[in-house]
């Protein structure tokens, strides 16, 4: 069926509800960043499959809302399919919210499947629309009716965390947020994101792509713990062990229900911005709604001791991996047909050599010179430039380990460079040290530390669209809040035990793209009169490639960083390689 006839489908059967246009998100109804091919319903509507993007149909008309990551690719993949792209963030670009207002007349109702949009989402939509008196109604599940051929929710298992690497049992990390609930006054907790659920359960899952997780839901009250799973997931040892700790089995599809019937007098605790608003509209109008940031978000970012070591012991082996591979592309750049798919898949067969691997933590970013510049370019098979002894190749990757989640960015001269290469490089090395050396008082935000990592480009007139650092889960999802550094303040302070990535970068469009990123976790610093300190401690492992470097615009203090961290690298990794990885290392982490 193509593009042209789903669209006709999809606006008869929009016709026969009296709905005048409809909105279709890219979550699913846990909100997830990457959700399972069940609820890739843009993606089947549209033909785009880019992991972020909204699609809304009219009668007459059709657009798709992208950001710059997906401009390129959006417009290869629609071109005429009837679906207009608009690209997020040009000038005179309408948000979708506003389009329709101008499009649509007054007393217009547009649908929307309110399971894949949040509560604060839904009502800033809502709220937008009625000015024009357009109503939105939340109860539109077009896919049920017209998705033919559409998968399976996944039937995989799940299984355990040991607390050797967990730290808390399910016991005790229930006990944590009921103690938490009670200072809300809450007597019920819904959690319904899927690294959520994983996490106060120690369970893991392989039911989406990149993120260790599985479909399920939890709530939690005051006597009872209620988890909502197909029990097919469930081996029998884990079945047994959930009824003695008094975890009360329902099937996955009894959740919606049970939100229906809670008791009227529940005080649940629910998070606007992480919870979709037809579980929140759900609830019986006599619950008492208290509108938190969910409990676990902060308990999960805040690593425990345990998850910190083990993190570490996963960055000993990504950096082994990472080390192997440098090694390998060095020895075989201009003696072989190198693309940027084979390389990144060389890449991710030597992290599965690793013990504990659980594939990569997301898909691998692998662009030489002009594709460097495309923040988030998904480099395909047929497509893949050639690698050539000259400029600079940037590869962001990551992987999944018993021990934890990594995420790292090289970008690496495979030969000659120009003046400008050798600067953009300088300037993004020189970003990462400032945010990396940061001492910052309790309290500190991520937009407090964020010109850290931009002031020596600015000062140049250059600047990059993403955030700087982003947080990262243990054994769970590479992008984790709620804390994040970026010009944008999102309220949430820079904690102890919170790791997060630190990635500059400059992207310069049919040139060349540099990014240097390492995951960072925040540390006590000192106390003083004036209050608590914290500083940031570099976690990751892997050289920095110094031919790229221009010694001339780096002071005193940065070339000491790096030859410091050259130094740890070498100390920590040189035990795992064999003799020819080890000379290599050690030439590629001496002082410059």
């Amino acid at each position: 069926m193509s593009t042209s006839d789903r669209l006709f489908k999809l606006r008869s059967h929009m016709a026969t509800l009296g709905v005048d246009a409809c909105i279709i998100t890219s979550a699913d109804p846990h909100l997830s960043e990457y959700p399972a091919d069940h609820w890739k319903f843009r993606e089947w509507m549209s033909g785009f499959n880019g992991s972020a993007g909204t699609l809304v149909i009219t009668n007459e008309e059709a657009g798709l809302w992208v950001d710059s990551r997906y401009y390129l690719q959006a417009d290869q993949q629609l071109q005429d399919s009837g679906i207009t792209v608009f690209k997020m963030g040009k000038p005179d670009v309408p948000d979708y919210q506003s389009w329709l207002t101008s499009v649509l007349p007054s007393g217009s109702v547009v649908g929307v499947n309110g399971k894949t949009m949040t509560v604060d989402e839904l009502r800033q939509v809502a709220k937008t629309l009625k000015k024009a008196d357009i109503r939105l109604d939340s109860k539109l599940f077009l896919e049920d009716d017209i998705w033919e051929g559409r998968p399976i929710i996944p039937e995989d298992g799940i299984f355990e965390l040991d607390t050797d690497y967990s730290g808390l049992t399910r016991e005790a990390k229930i006990n944590i947020v009921r103690d938490r609930m009670k200072q809300y006054n809450a007597t019920h907790y819904v959690i319904t994101t899927l690294d959520e659920v994983a996490w106060i359960l120690n369970f893991r899952g392989t039911d989406v792509e990149f993120n260790p997780v599985f479909h399920a839901y939890v709530i939690v009250s005051n006597n009872q713990v209620s988890l909502f799973i197909d029990p097919h997931k469930l081996t029998s040892t884990i079945g047994k062990q959930l009824a003695k700790e008094d975890v009360r089995i329902f099937t996955y599809n009894e959740f919606y229900n049970f939100i229906n019937d809670m008791p009227p007098l529940a005080k649940v605790l629910i998070d606007t911005a992480r919870t979709n608003s037809t579980v929140f509209s759900g609830l019986p109008q006599q619950c008492t709604r208290i509108e938190k940031t969910s409990i676990v978000t902060m308990l999960k970012a805040q690593k425990n001791t345990v998850e910190v070591e083990n993190i570490k012991k996963a960055l000993v082996k990504d950096g082994v991996a990472m080390v192997k591979f440098l090694y390998w592309l060095d020895n075989s750049i201009g003696k072989e047909e190198l693309t940027e798919y084979t390389v990144a898949q060389k890449l991710g067969s030597i992290r599965a050599e690793q013990e504990h691997f659980h594939g990569n933590s997301f898909n691998t970013i692998s662009g030489y010179a002009g594709n460097g510049a495309i923040v988030h370019y998904a480099v395909q098979e047929e497509t893949a430039a050639k690698l050539q002894a000259k400029g600079l190749y940037l590869i962001d990757s990551g992987g999944q380990y018993t021990e934890g989640t990594t995420d790292i960015t090289r970008t690496i001269a495979l030969g000659p460079l120009s003046g400008e290469e050798k600067t953009d490089y300088t300037l993004v090395l020189k970003g990462h040290i400032g945010l990396d050396r940061a001492v910052f008082p309790t309290g500190t935000r991520g937009v407090h530390l964020d010109i850290l990592a931009r002031q020596a480009m600015w000062k140049q007139g250059i600047n990059y669209g993403h955030g700087t650092g982003h947080g990262i889960g243990h054994f769970l999802c590479v992008h984790e809040g709620p804390q994040s550094i970026r010009p944008q303040d999102n309220g949430v302070e820079i904690k102890e035990g919170m790791v997060s990535s630190n990635e500059p970068g400059i992207y310069k469009a049919g040139k060349h793209g540099v990014r240097i990123e390492n995951l960072i976790l925040t540390v006590k610093d000192q106390q003083t009169e004036f209050g608590d300190f914290l500083k940031f401690e570099t976690v990751t492992l892997c050289p920095i490639d110094k031919r790229p470097i221009d010694k001339s615009l780096l002071d005193e203090s940065e070339i000491e960083w790096l030859n410091t961290y050259h130094e740890n690298v070498n100390t920590q990794l040189s035990p795992y390689l064999n003799d020819e990885e080890k000379a290599w290392l050690k030439v590629n982490t001496e002082a410059i």
